[in-house]
């Protein structure tokens, strides 16, 4: 009973398959058009962990879409390593949803690149919000917002959202505008 429950709220470490070895795991791309819905502004956007393309392709047909790239050729964008990228990103707003393992790596890196005023925006689990260190990451970088997502969206190992379904884990688009000071303000989207 117990490990039910765990395997229900995405406890990886429960789950009854074998985490995926570079945690490519794809969103479904009604998570960019959410997005885009609430926060229109975003432009040139830097889609830095875009897999196989599920949110980048929605970004490219909004002609918001600037640059995407991803660890491994998973047969759309270049590949490159996000986190071993020391360039400023001018003028661009990055947009993905990171590895989870390395999501706060991601979090401070894409902050760092960005220019004053720009958005970083990444989609998480809601329990993101928890722990420690997380904690620290948005005290030091307060959240803009944070977009619950009322319906579940699903995130599928390897792309494959045929044999795998996240529908148990609630997530969230989490968007910093660097500078940013002010009080972090919850919405919901779809």
């Amino acid at each position: 009973m117990k490990e039910s429950v765990f395997i229900n709220i995405g406890a990886s470490n429960h789950s009854k398959y074998e985490r995926q070895e570079e945690d490519f795991y794809a969103t479904d791309p009604i998570a960019a058009k959410l997005l885009l819905e609430v926060e229109p502004q975003l432009n040139n956007i830097w889609e830095c962990a875009c897999g196989a393309g599920h949110l980048a392709k929605v970004f490219n047909n909004y002609g918001k879409l600037n640059k995407a790239t991803d660890l491994m050729d998973r047969g759309y964008g270049s590949v490159e390593d996000f986190l071993l990228n020391d360039e400023p990103y001018k003028n661009g707003d990055i947009v993905t949803n990171p590895p989870y393992s390395k999501a706060v790596e991601f979090v401070k890196h894409a902050l760092n690149k960005v220019d004053e005023g720009r958005y970083v925006c990444m989609f998480l689990k809601v329990l993101f919000l928890e722990s420690q260190i997380r904690k620290e990451l948005f005290s030091k970088y307060p959240l803009k917002t944070i977009y619950v997502s009322s319906s579940r969206i699903n995130c599928a190992k390897n792309g494959d959202f045929k044999t795998y379904n996240s529908g148990a884990i609630a997530y969230a688009w989490y968007v910093w505008k660097k500078g940013y000071n002010g009080t972090t303000i919850i919405k919901w989207i779809n």
